[in-house]
């Protein structure tokens, strides 16, 4: 594991941990994808957090799609939901002294859902918001196996949790970037779904819809973790100088 990296433990789930060298002002929590990899020895996503003095928290919570509901695969009794706000938030205010707004979501596949729906649930804590390669569409996996089988009734009770119904045209993040590859066949229209409500709605968001860069693989990952991180960064900077 790169030096800067380390493992925590927090309620019983592990936790990697990006330590900056110089204390850091702003932090990224990290939702992994469905293969539950993090960012742990990926120079593509450490070099900008490095650059940009970016503390970085990436829990593990299973294939639970980020979600409030219990999946027994991470939890018999707390959701992903519940662990991000009652023990990942308190961490990054007792490591690193930063607490909400400061802290931005950023997520891929799996996690990229998880991201802007956790932004749409609360955008007062979370603000800034950026998802990679985004699964919004994850009902369409209901019957084929999967944890959300357990999680939900039907695939409508799924259809429900997701992102594009979490949005409150009344109250909703002011900084959302999502990108894709137009050769993410599985994925691509939710993203471009999520692209028109939001449009639809009035409300402000940053897309990258038309870069290929090797569709839903980490080569893409990779190559769209400089933006992402640059526009987290850019905003968070933003959002800390609103509150001074």
């Amino acid at each position: 594991m790169n030096d800067a990296w380390s493992i925590e433990n927090m309620a019983g789930k592990s936790v990697d941990v990006y330590q900056p060298l110089v204390a850091p002002r702003l932090g990224i929590l990290f939702l992994h994808p469905y293969g539950l990899e993090t960012l742990v020895d990926r120079p593509e996503f450490t070099k900008p957090l490095e650059q940009r003095n970016l503390a970085c928290v990436c829990p593990h919570a299973q294939r639970s799609w980020w979600t409030e509901r219990i999946c027994a695969e991470f939890d018999e009794r707390m959701s992903p939901e519940q662990f991000l706000l009652e023990h990942i938030v308190p961490f990054f205010r007792a490591r690193f002294r930063i607490e909400p707004p400061r802290i931005g979501l950023l997520g891929i596949s799996m996690g990229g859902q998880g991201a802007l729906r956790l932004a749409f649930r609360h955008p007062k804590l979370f603000p800034v918001a950026a998802g990679i390669a985004s699964a919004f569409d994850f009902h369409e996996l209901y019957g084929q196996g999967t944890a959300l089988d357990d999680m939900f009734d039907s695939k409508e009770h799924a259809r429900q949790a997701t992102a594009l119904l979490q949005i409150d045209p009344t109250q909703y993040p002011p900084h959302l970037y999502f990108c894709i590859d137009p050769d993410d066949a599985a994925w691509f229209r939710g993203n471009d779904r999520l692209h028109e409500k939001l449009a639809a709605l009035g409300v402000a968001h940053t897309t990258d819809l038309s870069t290929r860069a090797g569709g839903h693989s980490w080569q893409y990952f990779n190559h769209m973790a400089e933006p992402a991180l640059r526009f987290l960064h850019d905003a968070l900077q933003q959002e800390s100088r609103r509150l001074l």
